[in-house]
């Protein structure tokens, strides 16, 4: 029987923000390194997928957060491969406090699998048809819903930023944690440092390289007693990845 990813990490210094809470990127980087430890577990890991020169990337996640957790806690972050359709994998995530009783991040990916030669779409049926390497729990029911940037609205331009050293990975092209740290950092500062983050949802559209200048763009509206963002990153006028944000 297969079994989940479990750990208990304890949250750092460098992962909290000026609020001395979990940051929502330190989240996703805790997320990303679940899944290449679980992947390996389950013998889809990066050296397996490198030797017939195929790699995983982030299509899309949704992200909600129940309860961000505080400096020097402990909490338990737990992963599973939920299955395929077509060419998306699914992985679901959820924290917990260190005992398991409360539910602090709830989240739930899809990723597609691409040859790392010519960066176009392949399956992976290895993984696809094997329902003993799957476990069909959800954490949030539906799969991660489509981000669009109003057509009637004119975007603020919030950021311009040029791809660098610290934000690659090691396939070469933009780390997929990178798009939340860009987001936040196009939120307005009084909004990020006064209001929780309570949910996130980032569509990875294109690649983004070394050398791409990254426009960043916002537009916010009140929806009841939040505030919601829609976020889009457009390299050369072209979009690369959308993201929705609700405080």
């Amino acid at each position: 029987m297969v079994e989940k990813y479990s750990a208990i990490k304890r949250i750092p210094s460098f992962d909290i923000d000026m609020s001395g809470t979990l940051k929502p990127a330190s989240f996703l980087n805790y997320a990303q390194e679940a899944a290449n430890i679980h992947a390996d577990y389950l013998g889809v890991g990066f050296d397996a997928m490198h030797t017939t020169r195929k790699a995983w990337v982030l299509s899309k996640i949704h992200v909600i957060f129940h309860k961000l957790p505080k400096w020097r806690e402990n909490i338990n972050v737990q992963s599973w491969h939920k299955g395929a359709n077509g060419y998306q994998y699914f992985r679901d995530f959820v924290v917990f406090d260190a005992e398991g009783k409360e539910k602090l991040i709830s989240a739930t990916t899809s990723w597609l699998v691409i040859d790392i030669d010519t960066r176009r779409l392949s399956k992976y049926a290895e993984l696809a048809e094997d329902e003993g390497r799957c476990i069909s729990e959800d954490v949030i029911a539906t799969q991660p819903p489509k981000v669009i940037m109003p057509k009637d609205v004119e975007p603020q331009l919030a950021m311009t930023h040029a791809v660098c050293y610290s934000d690659l990975d090691m396939n070469g092209h933009v780390n997929n944690v990178k798009y939340t740290e860009w987001s936040m950092n196009a939120i307005e500062l009084e909004v990020a440092n006064s209001r929780r983050l309570k949910e996130l949802v980032v569509n990875f559209n294109s690649e983004i390289k070394a050398g791409d200048v990254v426009e960043i763009y916002r537009h916010s509206t009140v929806q009841g007693d939040d505030i919601e963002y829609i976020i889009e990153g457009r390299v050369n006028g072209k979009g690369s990845f959308t993201a929705k944000l609700v405080f």
